[in-house]
């Protein structure tokens, strides 16, 4: 069974930075392309980065372009999200995710990130 457990989520003021993890299970996480999506309230899920199976290649959102990193660590099973320059509408329960647009399925619980003053 596939399971992926986020963390690191909370509030933060904008402009300051947080690190989001999520480890995973049930399949070779090493094999799978990985991606982050957030909701912000009220809305679909946004796409907001990917990452290749081996770390390789990223690509990221215009909205998050140039303050956000996706990586890996495949030694632990373990994809992350370093979120810099936080900005109010980065406000939403970001999730991980092996699954492809539009339904973004299987994804974990989510964690949620808060930015404000």
């Amino acid at each position: 069974e596939v399971q992926l457990v986020e963390s690191g989520g909370g509030l933060v003021q904008p402009g300051g930075s947080l690190r989001l993890s999520c480890v995973a299970s049930g399949f070779t996480f090493s094999l799978k392309d990985m991606r982050w999506v957030r909701q912000a309230p009220g809305q679909g899920l946004e796409w907001v980065s990917s990452i290749s199976a081996r770390g390789t290649g990223t690509v990221y959102a215009d909205s998050v372009k140039g303050r956000f990193t996706v990586s890996r660590d495949n030694a632990k099973d373990t994809l992350y999200l370093q979120m810099n320059s936080l900005k109010t509408e980065d406000t939403a329960v970001y999730y991980c995710t092996t699954g492809p647009y539009p339904t973004f399925i299987p994804r974990g619980q989510g964690t949620q990130v808060t930015v404000s003053s």
